[in-house]
């Protein structure tokens, strides 16, 4: 299979920089795969998992927040933050659900509200799927 460049990069270093076949990326409006001389967009990330497809086992990480480029031959991630799958714990998780909540609770209008129950949904849904990828392994 065909390769490009992708790197990933969180405000505090590179995470991954590398030849790879596929990236799926989880953005704004839902999930999307990126392969070799894919057409030039931009999309911001929702929290959610990124799956790095290259030689081996696919890696894993959780994404929150940021922006996905993708240009000639290229896939840049730059996301607020990234933790590999199997370092996340089931408490970083549970304190961005309760801080989600919090933000729903507080909510001063209907857009403010729709946001937030949006990204509760969202991090509901990366908790289920963390559950799952955890119990099978």
């Amino acid at each position: 299979m065909t390769t490009f460049t992708f790197e990933l990069v969180s405000p505090e270093r590179q995470l991954f920089s590398g030849a790879v076949e596929q990236v799926v990326v989880p953005g704004s409006e839902g999930d999307f795969g990126v392969l070799a001389n894919h057409a030039p967009f931009v999309s911001s990330l929702r929290p959610g998992i990124l799956t790095i497809h290259g030689d081996g086992q696919p890696k894993r990480l959780y994404v929150r927040g940021g922006f996905a480029e993708v240009a000639e031959g290229t896939l840049t991630v730059l996301a607020e933050t990234a933790t590999a799958v199997e370092d996340l714990r089931a408490d970083q998780i549970d304190a961005e659900i309760k801080d989600a909540q919090d933000d729903l609770a507080d909510a001063k209008d209907d857009a403010a509200r729709a946001k937030a129950a949006q990204k509760l949904d969202q991090l509901n849904s990366v908790k289920a799927v963390l559950a799952t990828a955890k119990s099978t392994h």
